[in-house]
């Protein structure tokens, strides 16, 4: 639109408050933006000169404009950021890594259930977060588990059903994890008491709780019931344990947001810390791109108001490094010079500034830094040189891991539009498999990790990639039959040497150009999901979860079996050595107690 055309409509432009759109040619969305009045606003744009090529090129786009009265400022002001994000327009500011966060959800049912979830749908239920790390919201849920008592089984406690004592309790009841209200040993009142802690815990307000607890404690002891007094004098202590492994920063404080901001170029850096009852429970680092010539002010309202959104914030104040023009009412903007609050901004601050750093050592390891278009040619060669029948927008990868021919693991990986989503990385323990069997373990894996993504009704990846040869391939492919899933995707194995294709039901195997974009994308997928699926295994060997095989011989101990190791380097080289090589090293009684184990166990077999 040149400025003769916009002077014809000027006259046209309201002065009130409110958000106007511009629109190209084929009444594409373009950019929203907010004003206190619209006419002078839009005016602006069309009265002076922008040194910024990327608002100049706006201008000359504009075929149309829209305009939207409110009736004050800040309607404007939501209203702008409820359209961005709804419509995600090409020269308005961009975050760079949105994503769907976690929820804990509190079903809407008698007797609801408290779990995990992805999905926000509108049936009554109540959800609490959203959270920035699955991991804290699992460690939140069990330690829940292990202070409050509520069901987790899936049975229809109507009270219809319970009446007519269509349930028995299991063996939650009896461990005490869950009080009976399947036979009617618990009431919805005294469930629903439950819920009330549970919502003061997850918003780090302990205080209720203990003192909750503490009152119970009280009658308990005067009732000469010590054993369930002291019960809940652990819960007591076990809270004091969880709240000082928070980042508590002064009681007083109450509840406060704080923002840090830093800029590189056209992409700017925001942190958020979630502060409640003193207390940092939240805290994410976003990505946000520029478009046209916003200023750290510009950008830091924008974020701000994004975040504050998506993590349901109320907090009446806002901590931030400089001062912005917030116009939500009721809410006061802080710029803090010492203090806890300043020591609050600081530690922002650091966040910000370590995640700007390890954005760089990632691109450094080349898993991030190409162009939309970059990686778009090489996932079209990945389609053509596979002959896939949909463009693999979306591609996962399972791997199997074990230590020294024990305790498998599985671990998958997920890829979309060539670089890692690794909110989307799984692993896997070992369920239903007894003992080292390949095969089996990568089977087990693929059921469970799409039957998921069925029951969740999440989609499925175009190409989905087995580490390993036609064996693994063929076990994967059980899992997608039994699924059936058949045709829904495209599953190949990846040979672990010679970096061979395998398809379902070809002799040959297929050989990708060596130096290819598409093989080395194929490989930069296979070290990741081997990285991803060793440190778990390692993390797990180091918290003591698995235990070495030769441990579980009578007579053997932890230190005769890491001696073992290291000289012999797996159990099954152990296995394969004769009883007197064994003799000069651990003696001739544990010897024979090991080579008598494992000819036992080739009798069983």
């Amino acid at each position: 639109m040149t400025t003769a055309s916009f002077q014809q409509i000027v006259h046209t432009i309201p002065i009130q408050p409110g958000i106007y759109k511009y629109y190209n040619e084929e009444h594409e969305l373009l950019y929203v933006g907010k004003a206190k009045n619209l006419k002078k606003r839009v005016s602006s744009y069309f009265n002076k000169s922008f040194t910024n090529y990327k608002t100049h090129e706006l201008i000359q786009r504009i075929y149309s404009i829209e305009f939207t009265i409110v009736d004050s400022e800040q309607d404007a002001f939501l209203l702008e950021n409820s359209l961005i994000k709804q419509f995600l327009p090409k020269y308005n500011i961009q975050l760079k890594d949105d994503k769907s966060f976690p929820f804990i959800v509190i079903k809407n049912e008698h007797f609801p259930r408290i779990f995990l979830t992805r999905r926000k749908i509108s049936d009554g239920s109540e959800y609490m977060g959203p959270y920035t790390s699955v991991g804290k919201v699992r460690e939140l849920l069990d330690f829940i588990r292990q202070n409050i008592p509520l069901r987790n089984c899936k049975l229809n406690l109507t009270p219809g059903n319970i009446q007519k004592k269509k349930f028995k309790v299991c063996l939650e009841y009896h461990l005490g994890n869950c009080k009976g209200p399947c036979e009617a040993l618990q009431t919805e009142e005294d469930y629903r008491e439950g819920l009330l802690q549970i919502k003061d815990l997850l918003k780090g307000n302990l205080a209720p709780v203990i003192h909750k607890f503490r009152e119970e404690m009280k009658k308990h002891a005067e009732n000469m019931e010590f054993e369930k007094a002291e019960m809940l004098r652990k819960k007591i202590e076990h809270l004091y344990q969880y709240q000082s492994k928070s980042t508590i920063v002064n009681n007083k404080l109450g509840n406060i947001d704080v923002f840090s901001i830093l800029e590189e170029g056209s992409i700017a850096y925001v942190n958020y810390l979630m502060v409640e009852n003193g207390t940092i429970v939240q805290t994410k680092t976003i990505t946000l791109e520029k478009k046209l010539d916003e200023t750290a002010t510009d950008v830091l309202e924008f974020a701000i108001a994004q975040l504050r959104d998506t993590f349901n914030s109320n907090a009446p104040e806002i901590i931030i490094p400089f001062p912005i023009h917030y116009p939500q009412q009721g809410v006061l903007i802080t710029v803090p010079k010492a203090g806890d609050k300043k020591k609050l901004l600081d530690l922002s601050q650091k966040n910000v500034n370590y995640f700007q750093e390890e954005l760089k050592k990632r691109k450094m390891l080349q898993l991030e830094g190409k162009t939309d278009e970059q990686k778009k040619e090489t996932l079209f060669q990945l389609q053509k040189d596979l002959l896939l029948p949909a463009f693999p927008s979306h591609i996962e990868c399972f791997d199997n891991s074990n230590f020294q021919g024990s305790f498998p693991v599985s671990a998958m990986v997920c890829f979309k539009m060539g670089i890692p989503s690794k909110k989307d990385y799984r692993h896997f323990n070992v369920k239903t498999v007894e003992g080292i069997n390949d095969f089996a373990t990568m089977k087990e894996a693929v059921y469970r990790r799409y039957k998921r993504l069925v029951d969740e009704e999440q989609p499925l990846p175009q190409l989905a990639i087995i580490d390993g040869g036609k064996g693994q391939l063929s076990a994967a492919l059980e899992a997608i039959r039994e699924l059936d899933l058949t045709g829904q995707m495209t599953v190949i194995g990846l040979a672990k040497n010679e970096e061979e294709v395998f398809f379902s039901g070809d002799k040959q195997s297929l050989k990708l150009e060596w130096g290819s974009d598409s093989l080395k994308l194929l490989r930069q997928i296979r070290d990741e999901v081997h990285r991803f699926g060793i440190t778990f295994h390692r993390k797990k060997r180091s918290q003591g979860t698995f235990k070495n095989e030769l441990e579980l011989i009578p007579g053997i101990g932890k230190t005769t079996a890491d001696m073992l190791l290291k000289t012999f380097r797996s159990v099954k080289n152990i296995k394969q050595t004769p009883a007197e090589k064994l003799v000069p090293l651990i003696g001739s009684a544990r010897a024979q107690l090991i080579d008598a184990y494992f000819k036992n166990q080739e009798k069983d077999q």
